[in-house]
């Protein structure tokens, strides 16, 4: 049985082994606590609040929260959420003639009047469906010359799929096996939730059991069996058999089923339904919270900006996003409000990149500032493919566009997060993205890891500068966010292939520097 303790979802959720780091966190609002007062590398927001903007006006900015869909009535979030004032809840009227019934706190292009869409494929899935009538049963001698390129993509694709495939599927059974073993250890121990002694009684039976033994006694230093087995057992057989029956299956397609929308019409808008919530609203919640949880209601957690008010648009699936709604959900955020834009998500394949492109245009027309997370598979972005990418097709680049990797606690050779994507010219910044404590549905909290926990610190750094300085425009609020980042002058560990390195942190992002909210509004205020 080989059972792997870190399953990876890119862009989300980095689902971690509870071994290497996350079990050591000392505080859950880190990422707001100061270096030098806390020894914890977060961005010293509570220390700017307190010496830099007690007493301070400040104006609501609205966020624009393109996720998986959020909670709008968490006991921490719910006076923060943008309402529509021009829309009759229930009434099932365009009341405001926008085109979306009933967007009382925001819209949802995952779904139609038959429902909202949980689970969707990847975008390489897609793809190879898309080609496989042109390029199925076809070989290099016969297809065109002028159809080679397209053809070798299709064939590197392929490759890439059913390695993915196969890799699921091993875990799937992987997995299951290793759940088989421990429910009858478990049931063997007698009680639902057995702690160390009890596995150190443990006689085993046969190998299988031994090696379930010495897992637990190592996992069960640093968390229960129930947080061990609700976020590595339970979550790695949604992860594995969510790839295989959906992510990774080709006859699977949802959207067509709720009948959502003329898929092959890029330029439709609209579309979907107003159930901003969803199936699973858990990332979109968490990624909230970190950005506005309410700060002075002595619950839960404190979101980095006060005055942030978060407007909902759900455009991500579990699954890849699709190009038509990312483009449509920029322009609902945009004209509803939104002045910053966190999306905390990727992919690496692009269907309709110029639709995304045009979107992205138009968010800089209307002075938005969008941050989007690097993606959590340790890859280098300056030679891998990444969409959306701030880089048009056919030239250009979007200015206040910011791409931010995820940083650890301790200042030290594990300051970037195993996970974290990096490039020295296409990620800028990196944020606190481990161990984050945030909001999740029904009025709970969790810890999640990912850069897409990094990027809203960054969404809320960004609209506090805004909410208290609202004549800088999103080119000058990036410039001011980059320009005071805590520079990082040692090297840290990222693994290449089976090898793990020794690299300057300076060259892992174009500044070389963790976030910091007291540096960036002390700056603000010199230059503004």
């Amino acid at each position: 049985m080989n059972i792997n303790f870190l399953t990876k979802k890119t862009y989300g959720i980095a689902l971690l082994s509870a071994m290497p780091f996350f079990a050591f966190a000392q505080k859950d609002n880190w990422q707001n606590l100061d270096l030098k007062t806390d020894s914890t590398f977060g961005i010293s927001t509570e220390k700017a609040y307190t010496e830099l903007l007690k007493g301070k006006k400040a104006k609501p900015v609205v966020v624009g929260i393109l996720d998986s869909g959020v909670d709008y009535n968490h006991e921490d979030l719910k006076t923060v959420m943008w309402t529509n004032t021009k829309e009759v809840a229930g009434n099932k009227k365009d009341d405001d003639k926008n085109g979306y019934i009933d967007d009382v706190y925001g819209w949802n292009y995952l779904g139609s009047e038959k429902g909202s869409i949980h689970h969707e494929t990847l975008e390489l899935t897609r793809i190879l469906k898309r080609d496989e009538a042109k390029f199925g049963q076809a070989d290099a001698t016969s297809v065109p010359a002028a159809d080679l390129p397209a053809f070798e993509a299709y064939q590197k694709m392929r490759a890439e799929y059913e390695s993915k495939l196969a890799e699921a599927k091993s875990g799937l059974i992987s997995i299951e096996g290793f759940k088989s073993v421990i429910d009858a250890v478990v049931k063997k121990i007698g009680k639902e939730e057995p702690a160390v002694a009890d596995f150190e009684s443990l006689k085993p039976d046969n190998e299988m059991e031994g090696r379930v033994k010495d897992i637990m006694l190592a996992q069960l230093k640093t968390q229960t069996f129930k947080e061990f087995y609700d976020s590595q057992i339970l979550k790695g057989l949604e992860y594995y058999s969510g790839q295989v029956n959906y992510n990774l299956n080709m006859d699977y397609n949802p959207r067509a089923e709720l009948q959502v929308d003329n898929y092959a019409d890029s330029r439709e808008r609209k579309y979907g339904n107003n159930d901003v919530i969803g199936a699973d609203a858990s990332h979109g919640t968490h990624v909230a919270g970190i950005v506005a949880a309410i700060r002075n209601n002595e619950l839960g957690v404190k979101g980095v900006a006060d005055q942030a008010v978060i407007l909902t648009v759900r455009a991500v699936p579990d699954g890849d996003e699709r190009d038509k709604d990312v483009a449509n959900a920029i322009r609902y955020a945009v004209d509803n409000g939104a002045k910053v834009l966190n999306m905390s998500f990727g992919k690496g394949y692009s269907w309709d990149k110029k639709v995304v492109d045009e979107a992205v245009k138009y968010a800089m027309s209307k002075d938005v500032l969008i941050v989007q997370a690097a993606g959590n598979d340790n890859k280098n972005l300056d030679v891998e493919k990444s969409f959306p990418d701030r880089r048009y097709e056919g030239g250009g680049v979007a200015g206040a566009y910011l791409v931010v990797g995820a940083s650890g606690y301790v200042d030290d050779e594990t300051l970037k997060a195993s996970f974290s994507n990096y490039g020295k010219t296409t990620v800028d910044v990196f944020a606190p993205g481990v161990n984050i404590n945030s909001t999740i549905p029904g009025s709970q909290y969790a810890k999640f890891n990912g850069t897409s926990m990094a990027a809203p610190v960054v969404a809320g750094l960004a609209a506090l500068i805004r909410s208290y300085y609202p004549k800088f425009s999103a080119q000058e609020v990036k410039d001011i966010i980059m320009k005071s980042v805590v520079k990082v002058n040692h090297n840290v560990n990222v693994k290449q292939g089976e090898e793990t390195k020794s690299l300057p942190f300076a060259d892992l992002s174009v500044t070389g520097g963790v976030v910091n909210a007291y540096e960036a509004l002390k700056l603000a205020a010199e230059t503004k």
